[in-house]
């Protein structure tokens, strides 16, 4: 055979069994450009021949490898530079340069038009079993973004908002990325809180917050959705929940805050399947610790002292418990708490925990004290971080010269109070929170209230607890228009729609007054609260600090209160050293001048 009769167009231009840019090794290029063969293959040739022949015919088309090698780097390509210029801020489409082979460019396209392969039943039912969180309503991934928008700078100035680091908040309910089956939780509500815009994008991320909002600030919702929303993301593939094994674990100052904290919750776990469990005294061990055996538990809600009793009797291990809420934490954070949420978060593992503190006030000592347990928390003011009141709400002060006037005033508020309401169109029931100090009072303010014609029901601490939540329940239900308290019930309670508190005897501190007023004016109503002030005993005191509440707040401090120190002196704790500076209201010195 001449080395004119060879024709190199018939082989394949490919890698694979042939040389460099697809060229036969045994053809080679004579002097004079022509190409001449080889001589003839020994018997090893012939062998290896034989091998890669066997091996071209078992295996795939080698050009198609490389073909659809080509064809998803090209659609890489073309995906990252659609990446680099959204980053860039461009909306309008990117014209991208085709540097490749024309022939290579049509084999992309018919790569691209081939039709997804099947997916088999494998692949389904590892699809079904993998948790909702892989399928959220939106992404995470740029919520703590720190350049900040026009709307977002807007919104933060026109609510008084101070973020430690700058991010967008969340200001559509649209925009929240979380499970479809939480979805039906948020139905009711039409834009979210100052505080649940501005802690969601952090809690989404994974950071621990500190919350400081006033009280009825949907603060609960705001830990409360990306709990479960946690729970969600981090569900194991099979799909079963372990008994006795929380996962997320919120502590409350008292147990009537807990239940209210874990109705909440509840309703959330009811959406996913899993289960919710409220520890509290007055009630048995027994119940409690059986409803901490049930499958699918979830999240825990107690108060510090009967978690530490069932951690003790080994009713209850948290151990897998990564996502902690101490709500009220100034409080929880108090003197008689310190030592009992030490124990408690002591039971949980450090590694890989979200923790997160929400309150209405934040003392710069505590806030120190709670550092040590928190990692770097971002931190969310809305309104002020010092003692404010809700703005919402008509602070009115009665000073009276002795204790005797209080009784006839304050049936004469309640008669005047429920007439007005009774000839109103209002369709929710008359709601009046009526506070005193002790216990005792408590209870003769019942009774004295009852004899004038009204109904009314008691809520202290010599109540059993099943006597609470009766009373407690009938107040939110309407049936009872007037309900007396002590502080007990000043903390975080959400009780719909009370139109008026009315302090009868002063608390023994300014946080407290702030709490038990914010009882009204929730949920972004208006409310009206009146305090009777007398001056005696600790009243006197705390006279100067409670003048300078009201008029942060915008409210008329009566001339009557001229009378009393207005001085803020050091308030110091046993733990805490020194919450306040001394303050006086007293205009500053003038230096005078001499010519």
């Amino acid at each position: 055979m001449s080395s004119a009769e060879i024709k190199p167009k018939k082989l394949k231009k490919s890698k694979g069994a042939f040389g460099k840019n697809g060229v036969d090794p045994r053809v080679q290029p004579t002097s004079d450009g022509s190409a001449s063969a080889t001589p003839e293959p020994t018997k090893k040739d012939k062998k290896r021949k034989a091998e890669e022949t066997v091996a071209e015919e078992s295996a795939p088309s080698t050009t198609e490898d490389v073909d659809d090698e080509a064809a998803k780097k090209e659609k890489k390509r073309l995906k990252k530079e659609k990446k680099a210029a959204k980053a860039a801020g461009s909306v309008e489409s990117v014209d991208v340069v085709d540097s490749t082979p024309k022939a290579d460019a049509v084999v992309t396209e018919a790569a691209l038009e081939q039709p997804p392969a099947k997916k088999s039943k494998k692949d389904k039912k590892k699809k079904e079993s993998e948790p909702e969180s892989a399928q959220p309503v939106a992404s995470s991934s740029n919520l703590m973004d720190s350049s900040l928008t026009a709307a977002s700078q807007a919104y933060l100035k026109e609510h008084n908002i101070t973020l430690s680091q700058p991010f967008n908040p969340l200001l559509e309910m649209s925009s929240i990325p979380i499970s479809a089956k939480l979805a039906p939780a948020l139905k009711a509500f039409s834009k979210p809180t100052p505080i649940q815009a501005c802690s969601w994008p952090a809690l989404f991320t994974g950071k621990d917050v500190v919350g400081i909002a006033e009280t009825g600030s949907g603060k609960t919702l705001g830990f409360g959705i990306p709990a479960m929303q946690h729970v969600i993301a981090t569900a194991a593939s099979s799909g079963k929940p372990v008994a006795a094994s929380p996962q997320v674990l919120i502590v409350s100052p008292t147990r009537e805050l807990a239940l209210q904290t874990a109705e909440t919750l509840s309703s959330l776990c009811e959406l996913l399947g899993y289960k919710c469990v409220c520890l509290f005294g007055g009630m048995p061990k027994t119940q409690q610790i059986q409803e901490l055996r049930q499958p699918g538990l979830k999240v825990v809600v107690g108060t510090p002292g009967r978690i530490l009793d069932l951690v003790n009797d080994g009713a209850v291990k948290f151990d897998k418990v990564d996502y902690m809420v101490l709500d009220e934490a100034d409080r929880m954070l108090d003197k008689g708490f310190e030592n009992d949420i030490r124990q408690i978060i002591g039971q949980t593992p450090t590694a890989g925990r979200q923790t997160l503190m929400f309150s209405a006030t934040w003392p710069e000592s505590v806030r120190q004290l709670a550092a040590t347990f928190m990692k770097t928390p971002v931190r969310i003011t809305v309104g002020s971080d010092e003692l404010s009141a809700n703005t919402r709400v008509e602070q009115n002060i009665e000073v009276f010269d002795t204790s005797r006037d209080k009784d006839p005033r304050l049936l004469s508020l309640l008669r005047s109070h429920s007439a007005a309401y009774a000839g109103g169109n209002s369709k929710v029931p008359l709601r009046i929170l009526v506070f005193a100090l002790y216990k005792k009072e408590a209870t003769r303010l019942e009774q004295t209230i009852r004899r004038a014609g009204f109904k009314v029901a008691g809520l202290h601490g010599d109540m059993g607890q099943k006597e609470r939540m009766s009373a407690l329940e009938g107040f939110k239900s309407g049936e009872v228009g007037v309900l007396v308290a002590t502080d007990v019930a000043a903390r975080g309670l959400d009780i719909p729609d009370v139109s008026l508190v009315i302090n009868v005897t002063f608390p023994l501190t300014v946080e407290d007054y702030i709490h038990r007023i914010g009882r009204t004016g929730r949920g972004g109503k208006l409310g009206k609260s009146v305090t009777f002030f007398t001056g005696e005993n600790h009243e006197t005191a705390l006279a100067g600090e409670f003048m300078r509440v009201i008029r942060d707040a915008g409210a008329v401090v009566p001339k009557e209160m001229d009378r009393f120190p207005s001085t803020i002196k050091k308030k110091e704790h046993g733990s805490y050293g020194a919450f306040f500076k001394d303050i006086s209201d007293a205009p500053a010195a003038k230096k005078i001048k001499f010519d």
